[in-house]
């Protein structure tokens, strides 16, 4: 199978870190597996470099592995490198990438000196789960910009099906939001359906250009879940972490105001359980939303920690593992989705891909949650979004968008808190009584 080379935000990123820091300081490209980091980063040496060397350290000789036991003489490593890689390295021309470097935690801790020594850059990709279970007995260095990298944006998503046009097209409509028209709208929105049935995991792009066909892109999808599950028994041989993924649909599915941790797992001591929230969060395979006590531009003073919600980071993968038990012909929501007929009980899944594209655009996810006037139930917004010194509110409606009795609550609670307020929905753009109405693929531009 042929493999594309997608374009990805992330190089420009890489290409500002080479000309700001200009070699004072390594940069670490840390997120999920599968999502991009080993492809991006050599194609960044190659395009930017005289030559490179990558060393994967999950596949590199012994003798390559063994190297970064002993430093001292920086002399004697470069020589041995170009030796083993057959690649001559030219003084602040050439780059030196540590591949999967969380399975060599001393050529982690090399950075310093290397960067130290300035003669080449220095790329390091990793995990970032993996990288902290591996650092206990070594420094970590400072010089060291990192990076987070995500699966592929919407807009990432239409650069690889060849099209530059939609997106900065909406762009400019969304800063003088005027509706797009019935036809356009559902072209969009069927457009949109496809990136949420796909994802933005390069294995399954690639797989649907290949073939066009979405039980081959289900299978990719099903190889990265077992992965995920096979990284998270290494970590937990209980399965319990597995299990608190392998949950999220279900839990989401009950439409509650939290993750249950409980209803997962049976009898869980608070302090592992804590950890393996930890474990999860910092595999990057979810986005993790907070609750916030006090809704303000400060929201991150007032999260609470012990209360939040899970989605997964790609929503294709999503999808996929909603119904991982079936075999992907009875798999309803591929069927419902592409149709567009998703049933209210799975609304769920525009909520993730909401969560999955604001955390794209540099967002830290929160919601929150208050009492009706009855006090029998809860009012719930969302996603909340901090901007300037006020707060943006956000519904999300699959369905039932004519009220929105929790967006209305919450602005007449908090009126002098809110800049604007937002409802995310399938339908076209619109304004109605201060609410901005916005169809799912303009999330991205909030």
């Amino acid at each position: 199978m042929a493999t594309n080379t997608f374009r990805r935000k992330i190089y420009d990123r890489l290409l500002k870190w080479k000309k700001e820091r200009s070699g004072e300081s390594a940069i670490l490209v840390q997120g999920a597996r599968r999502v991009g980091k080993s492809t991006i980063v050599e194609q960044f040496a190659k395009q930017e470099y005289q030559s490179y060397i990558l060393i994967d350290f999950s596949k590199c000789t012994k003798e390559v592995f063994h190297l970064f036991d002993d430093i001292s003489d920086l002399n004697h490593l470069f020589v041995r490198l170009q030796l083993a890689y057959g690649v001559s390295l030219h003084e602040r021309n050439s780059v030196i990438v540590f591949d999967e470097v969380q399975k060599q935690p001393l050529a982690r801790q090399a950075i310093k000196p290397l960067v130290a020594d300035g003669r080449y850059d220095y790329i390091e990709t990793g995990s970032l789960i993996s990288i902290r279970k591996n650092v206990k007995d070594i420094i970590i260095p400072s010089e060291e910009t990192r990076i987070n990298m995500y699966p592929m944006d919407y807009e990432e998503f239409r650069w690889a099906l060849d099209d530059t046009d939609t997106i900065p097209l909406l762009r400019s409509i969304s800063e003088k939001p005027v509706p797009l028209g019935d036809a356009a709208h559902r072209k969009l929105l069927r457009d949109f359906r496809l990136y949420m049935l796909v994802g933005g995991m390069p294995q399954a792009v690639n797989k649907y250009l290949e073939t066009n066909n979405l039980a081959e892109v289900d299978n990719t999808k099903r190889e990265i879940l077992d992965l995920y599950d096979g990284d998270f028994m290494k970590i937990d041989d209980s399965g319990k972490l597995s299990m608190l993924f392998n949950a999220i649909p279900a839990e989401l599915n009950k439409n509650a105001s939290r993750y249950q941790v409980s209803s997962v797992i049976e009898n869980g001591k608070a302090d592992r359980l804590t950890e393996y929230i930890a474990d999860l969060r910092e595999s990057m395979t979810v986005n993790m939303a907070y609750h916030v006590s006090d809704p303000n531009a400060g929201m991150s003073f007032y999260k609470d920690l012990d209360r939040y919600k899970m989605f997964l980071a790609d929503t294709g993968l999503f999808v996929t593992l909603a119904f991982r038990d079936k075999d992907f012909t009875e798999n309803v929501i591929y069927q419902k989705l592409w149709n567009d007929k998703l049933s209210t009980n799975l609304g769920y899944l525009y909520e993730n891909v909401v969560a999955q594209m604001l955390r794209a655009a540099g967002n830290e996810l929160f919601y929150h949650t208050f009492p009706t006037e009855k006090g029998n139930r809860n009012y719930e917004i969302d996603f909340l979004l901090a901007r300037k010194n006020k707060v943006c509110p956000i519904e999300v409606k699959s369905s039932g968008y004519s009220t929105h009795a929790s967006l209305d609550a919450f602005c007449n609670k908090y009126p002098d808190r809110i800049l604007n307020k937002y409802l995310i929905y399938s339908k076209d753009i619109k304004k109605d009584k201060g609410v901005q109405y916005l169809p799912f693929y303009m999330t991205m531009f909030l």
